[in-house]
């Protein structure tokens, strides 16, 4: 076991640990409801040194039984992230020893870590969990043919992922995915896309998946959606009610586009939100 330290958290019988892939760069222009000099100025404000920077997470959960991946970062598609496989190195775990894969949503920078360079899975033994919608949505030959030129890359590759675990994809529609971790629909952002919450011993923790891209501005604008959003609208929605939720409860969330400390707080003050990380 490797002594390097990743931001983790302990709910109950469950080990969470905040496991980077890297990086995405994506322009302030894909930002709507905002001008994107007040989107550089909210990045600045908060000590964001590259404004177009977004981070990847992935997050490894441990216990009753089980060694849990929640997405696996972009792994290199597109030249974004691509640090999960030796991260997860670092942190004592081999691909061989994941058993499940439990997916927010079947964008790139989620899905990409699970094909490795030769184009075969990558975590050869692990079962992969996703929402009946998602795959759906996906493998839809009419949604295919509607897309972008843009999108339609996102829609092959998606394909492909699934292709790969063809034989080891269990897909889900209500909330109980394993015990003591629970789906939960966060519509918007793609067909399928969902948060997973962990229960265990009077803790809880909320990993929320794209809920935001770049947290400084979409905490404090919650009506600031962003281009990969199927539904620019119903996200910002979600995004807004989900926040009240989680800081009047005071819940703890992580989230895949969070900084790499990969753990924090929403607090509330009047009508106004911000992030705070643990540390």
């Amino acid at each position: 076991m490797n002594n390097m330290k990743f931001p983790s958290q302990q709910i109950g019988e469950f080990s969470i640990t905040a496991i980077s892939d890297g990086y995405l760069c994506a322009s302030l222009d894909l930002l709507s409801n905002i001008d994107p000099i007040d989107a550089s100025r909210l990045q600045q404000d908060a000590g964001v040194n590259d404004p177009s920077s977004i981070h990847i997470n992935c997050y490894l959960v441990r216990g009753r039984g089980h060694t849990v991946l929640i997405d696996a970062g972009a792994g290199g598609f597109k030249q974004w992230g691509g640090k999960l496989k030796a991260n997860l190195a670092l942190a004592g775990v081999q691909p061989s020893d994941i058993d499940t894969i439990l997916l927010t949503h079947a964008h790139p920078d989620h899905v990409g870590g699970l094909i490795d360079p030769s184009g075969e899975a990558a975590f050869p033994d692990a079962e992969l969990v996703v929402h009946q919608r998602e795959v759906s949505f996906w493998e839809d030959d009419g949604n295919l043919s509607r897309a972008s030129e843009r999108a339609r890359g996102n829609f092959l590759f998606a394909r492909k992922v699934f292709d790969k675990y063809r034989e080891r994809i269990r897909t889900f529609t209500d909330n109980e995915v394993l015990p003591g971790i629970n789906a939960m629909p966060l519509l918007g952002h793609t067909a399928g896309h969902s948060g997973y919450h962990l229960a265990s011993d009077d803790r809880s923790l909320l990993i929320w998946g794209d809920i935001v891209h770049f947290p400084q501005i979409q905490i404090a604008r919650p009506d600031v959606s962003i281009a990969f959003d199927q539904d620019r609208l119903l996200s910002a929605e979600t995004r807004s009610k989900l926040l009240d939720v989680v800081s009047s409860d005071k819940i703890l969330i992580a989230g895949m586009h969070l900084g790499e400390l990969g753990f924090a707080h929403i607090e509330r003050t009047g009508k106004t939100y911000k992030i705070s990380y643990e540390t």
